[in-house]
């Protein structure tokens, strides 16, 4: 009798509670994903004012992606043990400071100085850091809470759902900025303060878990052998802590994350350096308002295409899983084969009128492969500490964003001129393509390597699955 009123006390699966946390969590990562607004929509005017070069302003972009992936194993541990509240108070509090910071630096500019001080530079990175620490709060504190309230059946739909919200965040927050104040970067910063900030206490209210239905839930009594590793009541297995870093299979998602992860954060990074060079080597009279314009649709573009790909690749996995009956690892194929196909057009591309193409197939590879890994990860590892072990996981793009990102600015660098030759900063490259592809050549063959991994991972975790499947039937037997 108390299991059957404890039962009927447990919301259905599309009841208000739920759908309600369902769209509490997507406001909170709608929030979380403004870290990427900095390099696509304001990073060259930061660069312009305060006379700062490519390689500095990767070094400050690189310092929001550390405090992005290096704090994932912190957060995510928090959320797991105490669920969303700490993180979302803890993400409220660093990103209104971090983006306030940016702010007053850039209102104050060099002064009668040729560059920003040494100290100044030094608050911009950390900062910089801040709005990343602040955004995976937020975000593993969604994405924890949506993977515990919904079933394996829908889970990587419903996850890839509140993943699309950081996707779009960037569009989101620079079509306001340019609503309300169209070319006032200052503006722009102060709703990137206000607009992250509150959400995030909002959430407080209405992002939490909501317990599943016995028969679907993936919450019950977890058994492990005491290092680590077991299997729970759900069938998933329990893999966290030491344990996983002695399995194979974190290794194999590690380097395939840090490849496509690194190629997309480069992309990101410098995408309006990239629109800069392509429209400066076609126009001798350089526009800075028109430029802007081809640098802002570069937001938008990647913006979009990446909160498509995080719904997408859900649907497509759960349909995998569920009609297919194939691991979801072989969708790690579609996100490589993705970004080996942005590539080649970032390379051919010669106009920033068709630089768009190349921004969208980016957009869409880098949503899908942070739409699947989340649902990989809890496959190969388990539900129980989902978001500590994605927190490891998610350290790959640090390594790969760092190798890949510096080589761009060096590179891009080594293009740009001595001298102010057309009255505009020598930071600024005027070599179109050329500034920046043999960067692209190198991450090409990069995301190849990636590309045969996915497919490595795709048949292994097909041949555990028809292991466990016989192993089941001999017991049975």
């Amino acid at each position: 009798m108390a299991s059957e009123t404890a039962k009927s006390t447990v919301p259905g699966l599309l009841s208000a509670p739920r759908i309600i946390t369902l769209l509490g969590s997507v406001l909170v990562a709608l929030s979380s994903g403004t870290n990427y607004v900095e390099h696509l929509a304001y990073a060259p005017q930061l660069g312009a004012r305060l006379h700062v070069s490519h390689t500095q302003l990767n070094v400050i972009g690189l310092a929001g992606n550390v405090g992005v992936y290096s704090s994932g194993p912190v957060w995510g541990r928090i959320v797991d043990l105490r669920g969303p509240r700490i993180p979302l108070i803890g993400a409220s509090i660093c990103l209104l400071l971090g983006y306030s910071g940016i702010k007053r630096i850039y209102d104050d500019g060099v002064g009668g100085g040729t560059t920003v001080s040494a100290l100044h530079f030094a608050v911009l990175v950390m900062c910089g850091f801040m709005t990343g620490l602040g955004g995976n709060a937020g975000l593993g504190a969604a994405v924890n809470t949506t993977a515990k309230s919904f079933p394996d059946t829908a889970r990587a739909t419903t996850t890839g759902l509140v993943l699309s919200g950081f996707g779009l965040s960037a569009f989101w927050f620079s079509m306001l900025a340019h609503l309300l104040f169209p070319g006032d970067t200052s503006a722009f910063l102060l709703i990137l303060a206000l607009g992250t900030a509150i959400p995030m206490l909002v959430g407080l209210f209405i992002v939490r878990p909501i317990p599943l239905p016995p028969s679907s839930s993936s919450a019950r009594h977890d058994v492990t052998d005491g290092r680590g590793r077991g299997e729970g009541k759900d069938g998933l297995p329990n893999i966290y802590g030491k344990q996983l870093w002695l399995t194979p299979d974190f290794y194999l998602i590690f380097t395939i994350m840090g490849i496509c992860s690194g190629t997309g954060i480069m992309y990101i990074n410098n995408v309006g350096s990239i629109s800069q060079a392509l429209y400066a080597k076609a126009n001798p009279i350089y526009d800075d308002l028109e430029a802007s314009k081809w640098q802002a649709a570069q937001v938008s573009t990647v913006s979009i295409g990446n909160f498509a790909g995080r719904i997408l690749i859900g649907l497509i996995s759960d349909f995998t899983r569920n009609r297919l009956h194939l691991p979801r690892a072989y969708c790690l194929c579609i996100v490589s084969s993705l970004f080996i196909v942005s590539q080649a057009f970032a390379i051919g591309i010669t106009s920033v009128q068709s630089l768009w193409m190349a921004s969208a197939l980016l957009g869409l590879a880098y949503g899908s492969l942070f739409g699947i890994c989340p649902t990989i990860v809890i496959e190969w590892f388990g539900l129980a500490h989902l978001s500590e072990n994605w927190g490891y996981a998610s350290l790959a793009p640090l390594v790969g964003g760092n190798l890949f990102s510096l080589m761009f600015g060096r590179n891009l660098d080594a293009h740009a001129p001595n001298q102010d030759t057309r009255g505009s900063l020598s930071t600024r490259c005027f070599d179109g393509r050329g500034c920046y592809v043999s960067s692209l050549e190198v991450t090409i063959v990069a995301c190849f390597v990636a590309l045969g991994l996915s497919v490595w991972a795709g048949i292994r975790d097909g041949r555990k699955g028809k292991g466990k499947n016989a192993r089941r039937v001999r017991g049975e037997e």
